[in-house]
């Protein structure tokens, strides 16, 4: 039986290499929906070209027109809320765009009680109490697909409970960290750092706002904050591990002592097929290992005085209510701001400090009321940005 597939960020890193899943299977699964924000329109115009998908969806319509011209018979959907509608057109949604924009596309999949293959972390950091709410929708499920979270399930999956769960008897949960491009140096080393410096990662090619997360750790506190959602562990049995290999994608610790890992070579098309299999799994063997040439492996504490972004995660985590998307927001603002050129790198923590030192303790019960905290926030960053 064929698993049908809508992709929401298509031109994106997740997209593309979620094509090349469903392309490597394609009597497994087949891509009945596309969208994308519409910057870059012929990419997108091209994988609808070869995949020929129904509907095709646009969040930025300033370029519709020449959509329209170049796929003129496919089903257009435009706008944010068209973007997000793609989460009911298939068996399983994969969600790859970048940033706060996935939080409706998150909602509306698992509202629709379909199974979201969920790349976008900011859905659940921003929006952890309301996407909650919908996970309990007959028929949603939530497969992570961020490679640390679908580490965590697949540790999980194979050590149930008698009811078929494993959190249950969870310790501790180990995320593990690269370290970024520049794991090892001291933050009097990182006065200087430029754009292209961050962009440098050692082992993951990913687009430049998440490569630059990676660079300053935010990437892997945004991932503490969506662990204990998506697991319901506490921040105390979350930590944070550097792995410069890349190869231990995380580790669950049970209350026994027993660790269990998930490792495989960098390839997000694992966790990818993975989320779209489950609870199969796909028979291309991405990042599979050669035991006789993987050497060491090595771990150590993350730095947290180089990188304080690691720490200002697990304390909006503890705050709990809209904090974490506040310091989403200011996140995303801090680090257009780098890439602009406007700040420099050793700036992006102090920014979010300021903006979560102002964290207003608003609720987040609703979709609206993270949609204000975001707005919010974002006002709160872009002040401190300009103080600067």
């Amino acid at each position: 039986m064929t698993t049908t597939v809508a992709l929401a960020g298509s031109t994106g890193s997740i997209g593309t290499q979620t094509i090349d899943v469903v392309e490597a299977e394609p009597e497994r699964f087949r891509i009945v929906a596309l969208g994308a924000s519409g910057r870059d329109v012929a990419s997108l115009a091209a994988q609808a070209a070869r995949i020929r998908p129904s509907v095709v969806a646009v969040s930025d319509g300033s370029r519709l027109d020449e959509l329209k011209a170049a796929l003129p018979s496919c089903e257009l959907r435009l706008g944010e809320e068209g973007l997000a509608s793609l989460g009911a057109e298939a068996d399983v949604c994969v969600n790859g765009v970048v940033g706060f924009a996935g939080l409706r596309v998150t909602l509306a999949t698992l509202s629709a009680g379909r199974r979201l293959a969920l790349a976008n972390k900011e859905s659940l950091i921003a929006g952890g109490p309301v996407v909650a709410g919908v996970r309990r929708t007959p028929g949603a499920e939530l497969v992570p697909v961020d490679s640390e979270h679908c580490a965590v399930h697949q540790c999980l999956a194979s050590a149930p409970d008698r009811e078929g769960r494993g959190a249950d008897r969870v310790q501790r949960i180990v995320l593990t960290a690269s370290g970024g491009p520049f794991r090892g140096r001291t933050r009097a080393d990182l006065q200087s750092v430029t754009v292209d410096e961050a962009l440098a990662h050692p082992t993951w090619k990913m687009g430049p706002k998440i490569t630059v997360d990676s660079s300053t750790l935010m990437n892997k506190g945004l991932e503490v904050i969506e662990a204990h959602e998506l697991f319901g562990v506490d921040y105390d049995h979350i930590d944070v591990v550097v792995h410069p290999q890349s190869i231990v994608h995380s580790m669950v610790e049970f209350t026994d002592g027993a660790t269990i890992a998930q490792l495989s070579n960098p390839d997000m098309r694992l966790p990818i097929g993975y989320a779209l299999a489950w609870p199969d799994r796909i028979g291309t063997a991405f990042g599979r290992l050669d035991w006789a040439e993987v050497g060491r492996l090595d771990f150590e504490p993350p730095d947290l005085e180089a990188f304080p972004c690691l720490g200002l995660a697990y304390e909006a985590g503890r705050i709990g209510g809209t904090a974490p998307a506040w310091l989403n927001a200011a996140n995303e603002e801090a680090v257009a701001a780098f890439l602009d050129g406007a700040i420099r790198w050793i700036d992006i923590p102090d920014v979010l400090e300021a903006v979560l030192s102002r964290h207003d303790g608003g609720r987040a019960e609703t979709a609206d009321d993270i949609v204000d905290a975001d707005a919010r926030a974002r006002e709160a960053a872009r002040r401190a940005l300009a103080a600067r």
